[in-house]
């Protein structure tokens, strides 16, 4: 394995990361609502954004040994009525403690198979700790460490903005099923989202898609539909419309912040894919010219990214896909190899960790980690740990039974179409 430093020097790299990583999460508790620092820090927050209460100083002032020493502890007092799930994303201090590692719809199921855990703790973000709660049983607690732990793509698109969005391309399109019977638009909403969108998509006929399963979701939906409203990442819509042998003149974009989403009627009516115009700000960070500087420093390097790369740079990459397909390739690669990888720092230098014989590295090996991953510390961990200790559930996550009801029937249409 390289050092990080190493492969920086040899990409000619400089360390551009936000200096606000350099503090700790709960600087940013009191200060005006924000993802915090990282990747989404220029990203426009919703006004009725969670916000986390601040932590004690008996949390903040405790040393990195004290915090880990008091989750042992607290997370072997709870026991098996305690399960910790942690995502890709989270710092290693984190996921040491995980029952579960993966990604967020991994994770969810997850939850679903230990319906003896009085508490599940998502050390995620809010979308996540959502999905748990609609799959887990009624009896369960979901627990968010930290509550401002948000998403800057899931809240590119809430349930006021696609309503208005489906109420006109309903105006365009019109709402009866074709003469074969197809309905005019199929809503699609990535895990990515709000309890609220995966559940608008199940009372209007629509489906929820991973990263790993959005081709065979979108197959689905065009057995269904004629057209596909897809949110809120265009990325991952776009990537995957393309794979299927769409074209870009199939696919406008919706902007909500334009008037009409900003093309023509005559285009969202000849669309197959009408795309919401939302992003990871991890993800579009990546760009073609580290690509090319990657090839440039490692001759033969092979490059992977996640989907929700840029059509640039997943067209300029060796292999897209989801977070289980960059684990996967990474460990199938024989011993000697140079894999540069398009995704999240934390993960990718946990992986390069794992696999000394290989040099794995970021495509942008300084670039800013996940602002609201980043919000999860082993403080907040350590709080609602020996909160439940005491007989207390903070941060509990609730998504409303009709919210929840129809949010699950979207959720039910991908597990039997990908499970």
């Amino acid at each position: 394995m390289t050092s990080v430093d190493a492969i920086i020097e040899r990409l000619g790299a400089t360390r551009t990361c936000d200096a606000g990583l350099t503090k700790d999460p709960w600087a940013f508790d009191t200060t005006k609502p924000s993802y915090g620092p990282g990747a989404s820090a220029l990203d426009l927050i919703p006004r009725n954004a969670p916000r986390q209460q601040p932590l004690g100083k008996e949390y903040t002032e405790a040393s990195d040994e004290e915090l880990q020493e008091r989750i042992i502890d607290a997370k072997h007092e709870l026991g098996s009525k305690l399960l910790i799930l942690g995502h890709f994303y989270q710092r290693d201090e984190i996921i040491v403690h995980a029952d579960y590692v993966g990604d967020s719809f991994q994770l969810s199921k997850n939850a679903a198979t230990r319906p003896e855990a009085d508490n599940i703790v998502f050390c995620g973000v809010h979308f996540m700790a959502e999905t748990a709660d609609i799959l887990s049983t009624p009896r369960q607690n979901v627990i968010l460490p930290n509550m401002s732990a948000g998403c800057s793509m899931a809240d590119m698109a809430n349930i006021d903005q696609v309503t208005d969005c489906w109420e006109q391309l309903t105006d365009i399109c019109g709402n009866t099923p074709d003469t074969d019977g197809k309905q005019q638009i199929i809503p699609v909403t990535y895990m990515n989202s709000s309890a609220a969108l995966k559940a608008f998509c199940g009372r209007n006929g629509g489906i929820v898609c991973t990263s790993s399963n959005a081709r065979a979701v979108l197959e689905w939906a065009f057995e269904r539909g004629k057209r596909v409203l897809f949110f809120p990442d265009q990325h991952l819509g776009r990537n995957t419309a393309l794979a299927m042998g769409m074209s870009l003149d199939q696919m406008p974009l919706w902007d909500p912040f334009k008037a009409n989403g900003g093309a023509t009627p005559e285009q969202y009516a000849n669309a197959k894919m009408i795309l919401w115009k939302g992003f990871c700000s991890v993800h579009q960070r990546f760009t073609v010219e580290q690509i090319e500087r990657a090839r440039k420093a490692y001759p033969g390097v092979k490059v992977i990214v996640h989907p929700e790369c840029s059509m640039d740079v997943v067209n300029a990459a060796d292999g897209t896909g989801s977070t289980a397909y960059i684990v996967k390739e990474i460990e199938n690669a024989p011993a000697g190899s140079a894999i540069a990888v398009g995704t999240e720092i934390n993960l990718v230098n946990r992986l390069a960790a794992q696999h000394p014989d290989k040099t794995v590295f970021c495509l942008d090996p300084v670039v800013c980690p996940c602002s609201t991953m980043y919000r999860i510390h082993p403080a907040y961990l350590a709080w609602a740990l020996e909160n439940l200790v005491d007989g207390k559930v903070v941060n509990k996550i609730v998504v409303d039974p009709q919210t929840a009801s129809e949010a699950k029937i979207a959720l039910d249409r991908m597990l039997r179409v990908h499970p």
